[in-house]
C-alpha cells in the first residue's frame, strides 16, 4: 500500500491564520497608514526646520564673508539612527559649508519660512528642508540658505508604530488567531506522537531505519535519526571488532603475566624470583605495546573513515617525526631529503602519515643493529617517494606479502616486542591516501620500506606551517616589532599577511582572504586576527595598520595598499561620516542587541572595545600623591610650576591625529575647563604627537614627565608590561572612545567582513579585548582583567563615552575644524608652524 502523500503542516497554520487577518486587516491599513504617514511627517519636519533655523541663527558675517559657528545642538535634536546632511550658501549661491551636492539645483531661500521638499541625496530618500537667515554686507542685503536633510527611517518607523498601536482590531482578530492556532499546534504535534511509540517498542539492540508516515515537516527529523542510527551501527560494529582482537591478542600475554607473578609469590630462592620478576617485565612491556599499537590501529581506522585530508608537506612532516625521536635511539637514524622534494605537497591526514612513518622507523631500530635512514626523493611524475631503510636481517620475499597483514609476525621476530600491527597499519595509511607500501631488499643487505605516495594536484607548494593557536607566528611577531621599532610611516606599510589554517580532511574549499585596514597596532591586534582563524580554518588575514586620517583619507581617494574589506579605527567620528555619506553596508549582528546602545548605529558601524581618555605620568618625576587627578588640577599644576614642566609635558597634535581631533572637540564640549588646560599646555611649551605608544615610550624613558588624552588602551597595556609609567583615570570626568568597525559598501568579500565583526562582538572577541590587549570590553559582562566595569571603576567622575551619534559631525564641519584648529594652534603653540 502506497504511504500517503505528506502534508504540510506549515501551509495549514499560515492559511488558517490568514483567513483570520487578511479580512480584518485590509480594511483598516488603508485608513490607519494615511493618518500614520501625514502624522510622522508633521512631528520630524518640525524638528527638522528647528535644526535648520539653528544653523541660520549661527550664521554670521565676518571680514564681508559668511561664516558659520556650527551647533552642537542643530545635530543633537535630530534622530540619532538617520542620516543627516546639511549645507549652507551665501546670498550668490557659493556654498559655504556643509555638503556641496546636497540638491545643488534647487532654489536659493528668500525667507525664513521653512520649505519643505522630498529629495535623493547619495542614493538615499530624505526629506529636505530650506531656510533663509538675512544678511547685510558692504555689497548689499541678501538670503544666506541653510539647507538640512535627513533619511527617512525614523518617519517610518514612527508612522509604523502609530499602526501598530492603532489597529486595536488587528489586535481582537490575533487573539482569535492564536486560539487557533493553538488548536492547529496540537494537532501538528501528532506524528511526533507516532514516531515516539515506534521507537518505544523497539529492542535495544534494533538499530535498523525507523520507517513511520510523517509530514514533510517531520521527515527530516525522521532522516537525521536514521542517519544517526546508522552511524551508530557502523560505530558498534568497529567497537565490537576492536573489543574482540583486544581480547584475543592480549589473552596470552596477560595470562603468562599472571602466572609468572604467582609463581613468583611463591619462589623462594632471590635469583630466580629476580629472574621471574624480568620476565613479568617483558611481559608487561609486550602487553603495554601490543595495547598501544591497538588503540593506534583503532584510531587510523576512524580517521581513515573521515577522510580528514589537509595540504601538507612531507618534509616537513618527516623533520618533525625525527625530531621526537628517543634521545638514545636519535642518533641512529638520519634523514635525507631531495632538493626537488622539499617543497612537494600531498593532501592526506597528517597524524596517520605521522604514525605509519614511525612504525616504519620503530621496526628498522628494532630489528636492525645498524644506522636507519630516512629519505624522501621524486618517484616519478607527480608522486613521491618515502623510504626508510635499514642493515637488519631482511625479509624474505615469501614473508613479504603475509607480513603486511594483521597480527603477522617473521622469524626476525623471536626475542623482540611486537604486536604484528606495525606494517599493516603502514599499508592502510598508504593505500587510504592512494599509494603504495613497497618492501624491497637492499644492496649489501637490510630492508627498504617505501611509501609511494600522490601529490596533491595543486602546484607542490609547501604551505608555511600554521603557527599554534594561542600563539604568535614568527612572521607575526617580526612584523609588530618592526612597525613598532622602524617607526615607518603606516600608510606607506605593507600590509601583513597571517595564512590561513588548514581545512578539515576532505574540505575542498578554497582558501579566501580578508583584508583589513586598520588603526589598531599590530602587537594588540594579532590575537583578534588568531582567534579568529582558530574559528575560521581556510581563512587568511592581511592587516594593514595605518593612521586615522591616512586611514579616512586613503579609503576615500583609493589609495590604501589594497581594497579593504573592513575598516578599523580608533577616531570614531571620521568612520562615522564614512557611514553617513553612505560608503558603508549594513549588517545586521546577532550580537549587536548586546552592546551599549551608544556604541553602534544603523547596522552600519559597531564599536568593540571601551577605552579611556587618561592622564599618563612618570613616577620618578611626579612623585605619588602628588600627580594631578582632575582636569582641574592638571591645569593648576601647570600654571603654578612652568618651568618645571616646559618641554615636559605632551598631548596629541589634533591638527595630524583624528583621534587627537576627536578627544579635544569632545573635550570642548564637556568641560567649561578646556581652554584653560589648553592656555597650560601653551604655557609649557607642550609637546605635540600623533602617537600614543610614542608619547607613552617619552613617559616611561623620563623625556617626559606628563601626558594628556592618551589612549588608555595602551597605557594600561604598557603598565602591565612592567613599563614605570602611571595611569590616572581623571575623577571628575572620563572620556571613553570605542574603536569602530566598517563594512566598506564595495568590500571584495563582505561575508568575511561580517564573520569577523560578528566574531569581536562576542563573548570570545569581547574575552580578548578585556585580555592582555587591554582595550576594554564593550560589552557589558564580558570576562577578563580589562572590562567596562573596571575600567569605568578606576576613577571616581563621570564616564562619557563617546556616542556614535549624528553630532560627531559637527567637529568635522571644515569652518569649525578650521577655527577650532587655528584657535588650538594660537594658544597652544603660537609660532609653531
Amino acid at each position: 500500500m502506497a504511504r500517503p502523500r505528506p502534508l504540510s503542516l506549515r501551509r495549514r497554520i499560515l492559511a488558517l491564520a490568514l483567513l483570520m487577518l487578511l479580512g480584518a486587516a485590509a480594511l483598516l491599513v488603508v485608513f490607519i497608514s494615511d493618518y500614520a504617514h501625514r502624522a510622522s511627517d508633521r512631528a520630524f519636519d518640525r524638528l527638522l526646520s528647528a535644526s535648520a533655523l539653528s544653523i541660520a541663527g549661527a550664521v554670521q558675517i565676518e571680514d564681508g564673508a559668511v561664516a558659520v559657528e556650527l551647533p552642537a545642538a542643530a545635530f543633537a535634536m535630530m534622530s540619532d539612527q538617520e542620516r543627516v546632511f546639511y549645507a549652507v550658501e551665501d546670498a550668490a549661491g557659493q556654498h559655504v559649508t556643509g555638503y556641496p551636492d546636497l540638491t545643488p539645483d534647487a532654489a536659493l531661500a528668500s525667507s525664513v519660512t521653512p520649505v519643505f521638499a522630498d529629495a535623493a541625496h547619495n542614493g538615499h530618500p530624505v526629506r529636505l528642508v530650506t531656510v533663509g537667515r538675512l544678511v547685510s554686507t558692504v555689497e548689499g542685503t541678501g538670503w544666506v540658505t541653510v539647507r538640512m536633510a535627513e533619511t527617512l527611517g525614523a518617519r517610518a518607523a514612527l508612522a509604523a508604530e502609530i499602526r501598530r498601536n492603532a489597529l486595536i482590531p488587528v489586535a481582537v482578530l490575533t487573539a482569535l488567531a492564536l486560539v487557533m492556532v493553538w488548536v492547529v499546534i496540537g494537532r501538528t504535534f501528532a506524528p511526533l506522537d507516532t514516531i515516539d511509540q515506534a521507537l518505544r517498542r523497539r529492542r535495544p539492540e534494533d538499530l535498523s531505519a525507523l520507517d513511520v508516515p510523517v509530514p514533510v515537516e517531520v521527515q527530516r527529523l525522521v532522516e537525521g535519526l536514521n542517519g544517526f542510527m546508522a552511524r551508530l551501527a557502523v560505530s558498534m560494529d568497529r567497537m565490537g571488532g576492536l573489543v574482540a582482537e583486544a581480547a584475543h591478542q592480549v589473552r596470552n600475554p596477560l595470562a603468562a603475566l599472571r602466572a609468572q607473578s604467582e609463581m613468583a609469590l611463591s619462589e623462594p630462592d632471590e635469583a630466580a624470583l629476580r629472574a621471574r620478576a624480568a620476565r613479568i617485565h617483558d611481559l608487561a612491556v609486550e602487553a603495554s605495546h601490543l595495547v598501544s599499537q591497538l588503540l593506534m590501529d583503532a584510531t587510523i581506522s576512524h580517521r581513515m573513515d573521515t577522510t580528514m585530508t589537509q595540504p601538507l608537506s612531507l618534509a616537513a612532516m618527516v623533520d618533525e617525526v625525527l625530531g621526537r625521536l628517543d634521545p638514545d635511539l636519535a642518533p641512529r637514524v638520519s634523514g635525507r631529503i631531495d632538493p626537488a622534494a622539499r617543497a612537494a605537497v600531498l593532501r592526506g591526514d597528517r597524524i596517520a602519515l605521522r604514525e605509519a612513518l614511525r612504525n616504519l622507523i620503530d621496526n628498522a631500530l628494532t630489528y636492525g643493529e645498524g644506522p636507519v635512514s630516512v629519505e624522501v626523493a621524486p618517484a616519478g611524475p607527480r608522486r613521491i617517494a618515502l623510504s626508510v631503510l635499514d642493515r637488519g636481517p631482511g625479509i624474505p620475499d615469501a614473508d613479504k606479502p603475509r607480513l603486511m597483514q594483521r597480527f603477522a609476525r617473521g622469524a626476525a621476530g623471536a626475542g623482540h616486542v611486537g604486536s604484528g600491527l606495525g606494517l599493516d597499519i603502514a599499508r592502510r595509511v598508504a593505500a587510504a591516501h592512494g599509494g603504495t607500501l613497497i618492501l624491497r631488499d637492499r644492496e649489501g643487505g637490510g630492508l627498504a620500506a617505501v611509501l609511494d605516495l600522490p601529490l596533491a594536484d595543486d602546484e607542490p607548494q609547501a604551505p608555511p606551517d600554521p603557527a599554534p593557536r594561542g600563539t604568535l607566528s614568527a612572521g607575526m611577531l617580526v612584523a609588530a616589532l618592526l612597525a613598532l621599532t622602524l617607526g615607518a610611516s603606516p600608510l606607506s606599510a605593507q600590509p601583513v599577511l597571517y595564512p590561513a589554517r588548514p581545512l578539515p580532511m576532505g574540505d575542498e574549499t578554497p582558501e579566501r582572504l580578508l583584508r583589513i585596514a586598520g588603526t589598531t597596532d599590530t602587537q594588540l591586534f594579532v590575537d583578534f586576527i588568531d582567534a579568529f582563524q582558530a574559528q575560521n580554518p581556510g581563512v587568511a588575514v592581511s592587516y594593514a595598520e595605518t593612521d586615522s586620517n591616512a586611514l579616512y583619507r586613503g579609503y576615500l581617494a583609493g589609495t590604501l595598499p589594497e581594497p579593504p574589506d573592513l575598516l578599523i579605527s580608533s577616531a570614531s567620528d571620521l568612520q562615522f561620516k564614512l557611514a553617513n555619506d553612505g560608503h558603508a553596508q549594513a549588517h545586521a549582528s546577532p550580537w549587536t542587541e548586546g552592546l551599549p546602545d551608544w556604541a553602534h548605529w544603523r547596522d552600519e558601524i559597531f564599536g568593540f572595545t571601551f577605552e579611556p581618555a587618561v592622564i599618563v605620568y612618570n613616577p620618578r618625576l611626579v612623585a605619588p600623591g602628588t600627580q594631578p587627578r582632575s582636569h582641574t588640577e592638571l591645569a593648576s599644576l601647570l600654571e603654578q610650576q612652568p618651568e618645571r614642566f616646559r618641554g615636559r609635558v605632551a598631548t596629541y597634535d589634533i591638527a595630524r591625529s583624528g583621534v587627537g581631533h576627536l578627544l579635544a572637540t569632545q573635550d570642548q564640549q564637556i568641560s567649561s575647563q578646556f581652554w584653560r588646560l589648553a592656555s597650560a599646555f601653551g604655557r609649557v611649551d607642550a609637546q605635540l604627537s600623533d602617537s600614543s605608544p610614542q608619547i607613552i615610550d617619552a613617559v616611561a624613558s623620563g623625556e617626559l614627565a606628563l601626558a594628556y588624552n592618551v589612549l588608555g588602551s595602551y597605557a594600561l597595556a604598557r603598565q602591565a608590561q612592567g613599563a614605570p609609567i602611571g595611569v590616572i583615570v581623571p575623577d571628575d570626568y572620563v572620556l571613553a572612545l570605542t574603536r569602530t568597525m566598517l563594512i566598506p559598501h564595495d568590500a571584495p568579500a563582505p561575508d568575511l567582513a561580517r564573520a569577523f565583526v560578528d566574531f569581536t562582538l562576542s563573548p570570545a572577541g569581547q574575552s580578548i579585548a578585556a585580555g592582555r590587549a587591554a582595550l576594554g570590553s564593550v560589552r557589558p559582562g564580558a570576562t577578563g582583567p580589562w572590562t567596562q566595569e573596571r575600567i569605568a571603576a578606576m576613577g571616581r567622575g563621570s564616564v562619557q563615552p563617546i556616542a556614535l551619534r549624528p553630532v560627531l559631525l559637527v567637529g568635522l564641519d571644515p569652518q569649525r575644524r578650521s577655527r577650532f584648529l587655528t584657535t588650538w594652534q594660537e594658544i597652544v603653540a603660537p609660532g609653531v608652524p
